[in-house]
């Protein structure tokens, strides 16, 4: 840094044919270390010092050379570490966490060459195309990662391509002088990526990364190792690290930092050093949350990790009657088809709903024969359809969701045949269908008393399609009854990849008129849970989408508090009890020291994790005229982190956050157009 006396230094310096070059500096101001160029020079820094410790660099994390084989040898896991400088209220922290990047043995030719082998020719390509577009693959040679958005099948490392200096280069001739790989296959395909978006790019056509699968290895798990419980059982034992085991690494890792001579000699040049111990921090736990059905009561507490039996075995807040309704199945699971049945008549009086006998038909598992057997048998009159799918194949699911969410809008429920085998786990199993069938029928499951009046409760979210490029999709979920057992669920079709979301006046025009039908009166108040956003983005949020909210609600003089919700952290929180660490008990509030001095921030620790360390969830609260004080917030976020109707427990995220979140993921990947609006107050999605 230059001196605060504010003088000029002159900088000089001979060029390689003798010329003097003089360089004035001028002293403009000084920074405080948690001004933010500071901050991004401070990471630069750091991740420098990292590349000295010999750790290589995949993305934005570091990894260690040394690895662990799984599967067979046949799979490679780094343990590698996230990091970030980031400044808090008393200090600057370095902000850092344990992480593992899975890379195959085989290589993205290997999955080409054993799909040509095993099918027909008519469809090797199609099925290849499955098995790769998707994959994000690793190269080697550079350190990088890409994701596979399409084959070219016209090419091949034979073609040539344009080099920056414009010169052409066959592909096979380009690695051999840049990487000194060897490519033995003239005649395979390339992989298409694109690439990543990039700000202000958005409307610029990319440029296709293409590349040779021979060079690819793509990362993360085969659906063979998946199906493999021994080998799974093993890796997640190596990933999945108890808080013990995540402090001695992390402590290794600072340790190692302070070891190398060559990273303290460029960190001391800048006077930074590393404190080997983690931050002692003080936290609090929120009151249990009380869960009430239609009947009966109980409290969660800090250990329940769910509450299934307890939702089974007694009847549900608000039961739907299954009066009219249809099951299709393929003549392969008849005797699936039956079992389900039997157990639907077993559970549904206990949770209240009563059951007719289904209309049941029989299909192909081509999905032109859901469809026109769904297009004769389904009415207006139609309750909900139930569809036994004789596997996950995605087309077929697609096809038939698109059908009954647009074209001929009903409830539909679909299952997968080897879930419906009799056996011990059968009850469980169509316990968990039929409460879903009862929440898209516009049912309820239980509730949780907010301690909040005539206010509405509002999820915000998107979701990008970054392989195909289609347009993104805003997902919007609003309660609508002071309750929260009823919901007004709308989307927003975007341009790729665009996360500020437009059109939430129209949203939350819709939203108010659907609560006025079931309360007769508007809300005082309206809290948001926006998730998706980056720390970069709050003032855009405050810019374009708070203004959408605030136009609309001032004119009905209706309150508004705006809470962005940001799960992807590297934040860890351990309970440290003679001389033992553990995962902090669910309802574990912290909103001291690792909060940012000028927000009004705070994590909550919401679900129970009995195996690995728990992830915290961090809040903050950018705008608020309801005036809540934050344990009141807290108290409340809690709480609702109780209310997503398609799990019995506790999730990291606000229910209508998550709602959002649900169903822009399901109509950006299942459907990709906007539902029949005759759907939007039922949870159809789930």
């Amino acid at each position: 840094m230059l001196s605060t006396q504010k003088q000029n230094m002159e900088l000089v310096s001979r060029t390689r044919s003798g010329g003097i070059v003089k360089i004035t500096v001028h002293f403009s101001k000084e920074l405080r270390p948690t001004h933010p160029d500071c901050l991004r020079y401070y990471n630069i820094l750091f991740r420098r010092a990292l590349k000295m410790m010999n750790l290589k660099q995949i993305g934005r994390n570091f990894y260690e050379k040394t690895k662990r084989m799984f599967c067979n040898n046949s799979l490679e896991a780094w343990r590698g570490y996230v990091t970030s400088v980031l400044p808090y209220e008393h200090s600057l922290t370095l902000c850092s966490d344990v992480c593992h990047k899975l890379l195959r043995l085989e290589t993205a030719y290997d999955i080409i060459t054993k799909a040509e082998k095993s099918l027909k020719s008519k469809r090797s390509r199609e099925e290849i195309s499955k098995k790769l577009v998707g994959l994000t693959v690793f190269t080697r040679y550079n350190n990088r990662t890409y994701k596979v958005v399409a084959i070219n099948w016209d090419q091949s490392p034979r073609n040539t391509f344009k080099k920056s200096d414009g010169r052409e280069i066959t592909f096979v001739d380009y690695y051999m002088q840049q990487y000194n790989q060897i490519i033995t296959d003239l005649n395979q395909p390339l992989l298409v990526s694109q690439g990543r978006w990039r700000r202000g790019q958005r409307n610029v056509p990319q440029e296709p990364v293409l590349l040779v699968p021979q060079l690819c290895y793509p990362t993360g798990l085969s659906d063979e190792m998946r199906q493999n419980s021994k080998y799974m059982s093993e890796l997640t034992g190596f990933m999945q690290l108890n808080p013990k085991q995540r402090k001695v690494d992390l402590g290794n890792f600072v340790g190692d930092i302070n070891k190398s001579q060559r990273a303290q000699n460029e960190l001391q040049r800048w006077n930074l050093s590393f404190d080997t111990e983690l931050l002692s921090i003080s936290g609090r736990i929120l009151k249990n949350v009380k869960i009430f059905q239609r009947d009966s009561s109980f409290d969660t507490g800090p250990q329940i990790r769910d509450w299934l039996r307890e939702s089974r075995n007694t009847p549900l807040l608000s039961a739907k009657s299954l009066s009219n309704w249809v099951l299709l199945y393929t003549g392969e699971y008849v005797i699936n088809a039956r079992a389900l049945l039997r157990s639907l008549h077993r559970v549904t009086p206990t949770m209240g709903i009563t059951m007719r006998s289904a209309r049941m038909y029989e299909v192909n598992d081509d999905p032109r024969s859901y469809i026109d057997t769904l297009r004769d048998c389904v009415t207006p009159h139609t309750d909900m359809v139930v569809c036994v799918l004789p596997d996950g194949e995605k087309y077929r699911y697609n096809e038939i969701k698109r059908f009954l969410c647009i074209h001929c809008p009903v409830p539909s429920q679909c299952v997968i045949a080897e879930t419906l085998i009799p056996g011990s786990t059968l009850l469980t199993i169509t316990t968990k269908i039929v409460q879903q069938m009862n929440c898209k029928m516009g049912g309820a499951l239980w509730k949780v008393e907010t301690g909040l009046q005539k206010t509405m409760f509002i999820g915000i979210d998107c979701f990008h399609d970054i392989i195909n490029r289609q347009k993104s999709i805003a997902g919007f979920v609003a309660s609508t009854n002071e309750e929260l057992t009823k919901w007004c669920s709308q989307c927003v079709f975007q341009e790729p990849g665009q996360e500020l979301v437009d059109g939430l006046s129209s949203c939350l025009e819709a939203a108010l008129d659907s609560w006025f039908r079931n309360v007769q009166e508007q809300p005082d108040s309206v809290v948001v849970y926006r998730d998706g956003v980056g720390d970069g983005q709050l003032q855009a949020l405050l810019d374009h989408e708070i203004p959408q909210l605030v136009n609309l609600l001032r004119k009905r003089q209706v309150k508004l508090t705006f809470i962005v919700v940001k799960k992807r952290i590297n934040t860890r929180f351990f309970v440290e009890c003679q001389e033992h660490l553990y995962n902090p008990p669910s309802g574990t509030v912290i909103d001291a020291a690792l909060t940012r001095e000028e927000w009004y921030d705070f994590y909550i620790v919401s679900q129970f994790s009995k195996h690995g360390t728990v992830t915290p969830t961090h809040y903050n609260v950018i705008y608020d005229t309801v005036c809540l004080d934050p344990d009141t917030v807290q108290r409340l976020t809690y709480k609702l982190c109780h209310m997503y109707y398609n799990f019995p427990g506790i999730i990291r995220v606000p229910a209508p956050c998550h709602y959002a979140h649900k169903l822009a993921y399901f109509v950006g990947q299942n459907i990709q157009q906007e539902p029949h609006n005759s759907l939007s107050d039922c949870l159809y999605y789930l």
